[in-house]
């Protein structure tokens, strides 16, 4: 729970992600904090991720948020992230990841694009909110869906070694 807030002014530091309430970091760094991660340097965040298991697909980690601050940008920190996120026990039994991005975020259209190829798993990416779903202004979001990947047996049993 101490985190939510430190999580809230991360996102906002971050500059590229939408800002939800302070409340809902909060919840997630409590109920869902088993799928979430802070990368710290010198007990200052430099990354967040913010993720869940759908609860009708249990073997997919959605990443809800994946932000970088602006000082730990460029240097490789989102896909050592996503690494680091996708060996977390919780994330054990995962097959797929999926995120939604939306198509004027170039930068995480590449960060997903790259980390599927890094993991040798294709990169699906079809139509999910589209905008007459959204608010106006927003960009629609299509859906990126990794997979399937088998991070345990590539790894020896060791989620993420080849990944770092």
């Amino acid at each position: 729970a101490s985190d939510g807030l430190a999580v809230w002014n991360a996102v906002q530091a971050a500059g590229t992600l939408e800002l939800n309430t302070a409340y809902f970091y909060l919840i997630f760094c409590t109920d869902f904090s088993q799928t979430c991660l802070i990368a710290q340097q010198d007990n200052d965040i430099a990354a967040v991720i913010i993720g869940y298991h759908p609860p009708q697909q249990p073997q997919t980690a959605f990443c809800w948020q994946i932000g970088v601050l602006p000082d730990w940008q460029g240097l490789g920190l989102g896909k050592r992230l996503l690494a680091q996120w996708l060996a977390l026990p919780a994330n054990r039994q995962v097959r797929w990841l999926c995120a939604t991005v939306a198509q004027d975020n170039k930068a995480s259209a590449r960060l997903f694009e790259g980390f599927a190829r890094s993991i040798g798993a294709p990169c699906e990416i079809k139509p999910h909110f589209t905008e007459d779903l959204l608010a106006p202004g927003h960009a629609p979001e299509p859906m990126y869906r990794i997979g399937p990947f088998d991070l345990n047996a590539a790894s020896g049993g060791q989620a993420g070694s080849r990944l770092a």
